[in-house]
């Protein structure tokens, strides 16, 4: 964890505050419930520090701008600037190469920058989630204060809504229940007591603590704060983020790689013909200076970097549609090298609506249709449909669970949602299919008591009164819990006593739903008395009346399965990480098609996990596809050891605890919906619909991308290794050289650059989700160095041959660059259409070859437009040195461009193997 120079936390020692009694943590605090006074208060101001998030200097808009100017290529392109800027000086000319090439690294860097402008406001999020001000107890007066101002010893007030401002031990609590999903990622709110625990208790058991940044949703609160800004948990894990070294994308690493090796390869033969010229061929000093620029401008591909930059953002744009928010461009293609996708099962693999499925009442199983919380479905017993209003038995149980219930079932344009808890919504939903609505219901049965549910007791109460007068009260809770209160049960529409073999058969049929991975509820009823004025917990809840038991699911998204089918024949591994039990997570994960064979070896708990050593782990990990009862912390240990075996890593998660697994990962992915600010900020990439499918998606938008990133750099290095060849070979025959520095720069930046741009989008490849990943240390060209060689060696016969014969015959050294100028333009446009499959020759896909990418011929026809201007326009005659062909010198270049049908893809290009060939996905 990250050591922040400050004297409040260099002072204190971390203390287990949920383990000490409170007259101890007074002590400590040297506070009493009266609270401080305003001495202490000053003096821990200045001791602890003001109660907020701190962040390291961040780097500023300038800077970030300045770093997209690091990359080797751009560098390269740079030098190239300066030395053709001085190049122009000594000759007297116009510094148009110098300007066109500044052009192209200025438009490259402000699009880099606009895309990574939001890329680093973690701390700021964390800062926005904590309450502006609060209650407090300072010498027994109520004060209202900035939350910034609160210091350890500090008693406050909570009630429902407010937002905890710093961690704090309980002190009174009066139906509290919090909303922790913003720090732990569970999404139900948890219920809060009063005691100690244990100090081994972690932080999602620690009932007896708040915790900065969480919410309270229901009843009050009286606390004394325990920790404040950095040393909360939210200040720990704000250090941990900040600590966490991203690694560079595979994308950028090899693009890094190559433009090393490009400008190694570049210096040293530049070197080569300028000593050779110097020493060999006595040629002018100035003539071969701008012949060895030329060369080293022959050998860098300067579209590259822009064309790149131009690719990842479209395919930014193309995602957003798609519902996937990419906030890094470099974390596009790293997309498509996923080997394995970590995903929550709340809300990601399933829908986060809690729905009831299955009813046991009467001795009966009763199935309900629909799923989520629209309220249309039916009800059925084996297969036949029932109408719920016409039988009382279970008419009765959807009322106590409509009534029973604090949430409230919404509709806006037929969207229906829940505010409040999950499990009661889903009883509103179910008693609402049956005609039964809430709202109707309390009108008629109007409610006058409820004790609420805790965890001990782990069961709610609500008193109605009924239409004849009566007083009721309606229970729901655990089925273990609510059974052992019951002395009757409802059968038959009468009541009779409650025997041994109805319990047996009640837990077996709880045990048989649990097993299929539903959160079983029982339902009860007792008559109570209209007298009574104080409402005791043991009297209510006792000598109940059984009436069933309901079985609710968060359901499967339907795209889910077909998702992860896609991702078993890519050869991508899909594991589910939750914090549910088990038996739910098993169940959930078969369903949905994760899990086929259940094994000890493919399923492991967050306590397995903290029993193993990264050793061991690091070895398991591979068979492992659900991970359950796991902690977020948990969650950053499995994206570790999945990396350090060498896997390409997506990680969902929604909580802030999420955020330092996020950034571990090679692609953290949050959730638009559900996840928190910090979460976002932490990621690459955000789901707008929380959808398991849409990650699939993203990743199949990754491996488009870096297909058509493939496309081009064939066709910019073919083009590049032939300019290199021609200027080579005539610096050693001793002639002038085919292309000029501006030449040279036209055809990298114009005539490969439109056509490169558009086949960045090509379209996809249809079998693109059958070839496994690629591996991250596959280097880009290990594939096409075949490909790349070959063309570049026909480009280079078809146009120098030409040259050298026209230079020949004419001694007009402006009419045979002309001639090989416009013989390699044409020859690009040709094998820009060569370079859309890896397969086939552009002829074997017909008209469809030439047609399908409308962009690419466009940008063809613009470029033989703008070819043909250079040539026969006098003024760019004058600014390119050419001079017009006559038509029988128009046909030979038309003829030498033709060979690039020559080329054939298939052959030159090794074929990938599906993933069913060479992969077994589990």
């Amino acid at each position: 964890m990250k050591i922040f120079k400050d004297r409040a936390e260099m002072s204190v020692e971390k203390v287990s505050w949920h383990a000490i009694p409170l007259k101890e943590i007074f002590e400590k605090l040297g506070t009493n419930e009266n609270g401080l006074d305003e001495e202490k208060v000053r003096h821990r101001l200045d001791q602890y520090g003001l109660n907020e998030i701190r962040e390291e200097k961040k780097e500023s808009p300038l800077k970030m701008f300045l770093n997209q100017f690091t990359s080797i290529l751009v560098i390269i392109l740079i030098i190239s600037a300066i030395v053709s800027a001085y190049i122009s000086h000594l000759k007297g000319e116009p510094y148009t190469d110098t300007y066109v090439i500044i052009a192209i690294v200025i438009m490259n860097a402000i699009l880099g920058f606009v895309q990574e402008y939001r890329a680093e406001k973690a701390l700021e999020a964390l800062k926005r989630m904590v309450a502006p001000q609060v209650i407090v107890f300072r010498r027994g007066v109520e004060q209202k204060i900035d939350s910034k101002n609160l210091v350890p010893g500090d008693i406050i007030l909570l009630d429902a809504g407010t937002r905890v401002p710093a961690d704090a031990r309980l002190i009174e609590a009066a139906s509290l229940r919090v909303d922790e999903a913003a720090l732990t990622g569970e999404s139900t709110p948890v219920s809060k007591q009063l005691g100690e625990l244990p100090e081994n208790t972690v932080v999602t058991d620690r009932k007896n603590m708040l915790f900065m940044g969480t919410i309270i949703t229901e009843g009050r609160a009286k606390a004394v704060v325990t920790e404040t800004g950095m040393r909360t948990e939210f200040g720990n894990i704000a250090g941990l983020v900040q600590e966490i070294e991203e690694e560079a994308p595979p994308m950028k690493q090899k693009m890094e790689k190559m433009g090393r090796q490009l400008g190694t390869i570049s210096v040293i033969l530049t070197i080569f013909v300028f000593l050779l010229g110097l020493l060999v061929h006595q040629t002018d000093f100035e003539d071969l200076f701008l012949t060895s620029v030329s060369l080293a401008v022959s050998a860098i591909p300067e579209g590259l970097p822009a064309v790149l930059t131009i690719t990842l953002a479209l395919g930014v744009s193309r995602m957003a549609k798609q519902k996937s928010i990419i906030r890094k461009l470099a974390s596009v293609e790293t997309l498509g090298s996923t080997t394995v996708i970590c995903s929550d099962k709340t809300g990601t693999l399933t829908k986060n609506e809690m729905t009831v499925s299955k009813i046991y009442a009467n001795r009966k199983e009763i199935t309900v249709t629909g799923s989520g919380y629209m309220p249309e479905g039916v009800f059925l017993n084996q297969g036949m449909e029932l109408n719920p209003i016409e039988d009382g038995q279970l008419k009765l149980l959807l009322s106590i669970g409509a009534l029973c219930n604090d949430a409230h079932l919404h509709e806006e344009n037929n969207n229906w949602s829940i505010f409040g808890d999950p499990t009661e919504g889903a009883l509103l939903v179910v008693a609402a299919k049956a005609g039964l609505w809430s709202e109707d219901l309390l009108k008629e049965y109007p409610r006058i008591h409820e004790i609420p549910f805790d965890s001990s007791r782990k069961m709610m109460s609500s008193i109605h009164k009924t239409p004849e007068g009566d007083n009721v009260a309606y229970v729901k809770g655990a089925p273990e819990m609510v059974l052992t209160k019951c002395t009757k049960i409802y059968e038959d529409e009468r009541v009779r006593p409650l025997n041994l073999e109805d319990e047996k058969l009640i837990l077996s049929k709880t045990v048989e739903m649990a097993e299929n991975a539903l959160r079983v509820l029982a339902l009860a009823y007792k008559k109570v008395s209209s007298n009574l004025t104080d409402y005791k917990v043991e009297e209510i809840e006792s000598d109940l009346i059984f009436v069933g038991l309901v079985g609710m699911i968060d359901p499967p998204r339907e795209e889910v399965s077909a998702a992860i089918k896609l991702c078993r024949q890519a050869g991508i591994r899909s594991v589910m990480v939750t914090g549910d039990h088990k038996t739910t997570a098993i169940a959930i994960a078969k369903q949905i098609g994760i899990l086929h064979d259940e094994t000890s070896a493919s399923v492991l708990t967050g306590e397995d996990l903290a029993k193993m050593s990264d050793e061991y782990l690091d070895k398991v990990i591979d068979g492992v596809l659900v991970f359950a009862r796991v902690s977020p912390e948990h969650k950053m240990r499995i994206a570790q050891s999945l990396k350090r075996r060498g896997h390409i890593v997506a990680m969902t998660g929604d909580g802030v605890n999420d955020a330092p697994a996020l950034k571990v990962a090679d692609i953290g992915v949050a959730m638009g919906i559900k996840g928190t600010d910090v979460t976002k900020e932490a990621s690459d990439m955000i789901l707008e619909d929380d959808n398991f499918a849409t990650i699939v998606k993203a990743v199949e938008g990754g491996r488009h991308i870096y297909d058509n990133i493939t496309k081009y750099v064939r066709l910019m290095l073919s083009a590049n290794f032939d300019e290199f060849m021609e200027v080579t070979v005539a610096a050693l025959m001793g002639i002038p050289i085919p292309y000029l520095p501006i030449h040279i720069l036209w055809i990298n930046l114009v005539t490969d650059g439109l056509p490169a741009v558009a086949l960045s989008i090509d379209p996809k490849d249809p079998e693109i989700m059958k070839f496994p990943p690629r591996d991250p240390k596959e280097g880009l060209l290990n594939r096409f160095w075949r490909f790349i060689i070959f063309s570049s060696t026909v480009d280079f016969v078809s146009n120098f041959i030409p040259f050298v014969w026209v230079y020949l015959t004419t001694k007009d050294i402006a009419l045979a660059r002309s001639v090989s100028f416009t013989a390699i333009v044409f020859f690009e446009f040709i094998l820009a259409y060569q370079c859309r499959s890896e397969t086939h020759h552009i002829f074997a896909l017909g008209w469809r070859g030439f047609s399908e990418n409308k962009m690419l011929f466009l940008s063809v026809i613009v470029s033989i437009a703008m070819q043909f201007a250079i040539i026969y326009f006098e003024p760019l005659q004058e600014i390119f040195h050419v001079t017009a062909l006559n038509p029988y010198l128009l046909l030979l270049t038309i003829l030498g461009a033709s060979t690039a049908f020559l080329i054939m893809p298939g052959k030159l290009i090794k074929r990938r193997k599906y993933a069913s060939e060479t992969l077994k996905i589990a």
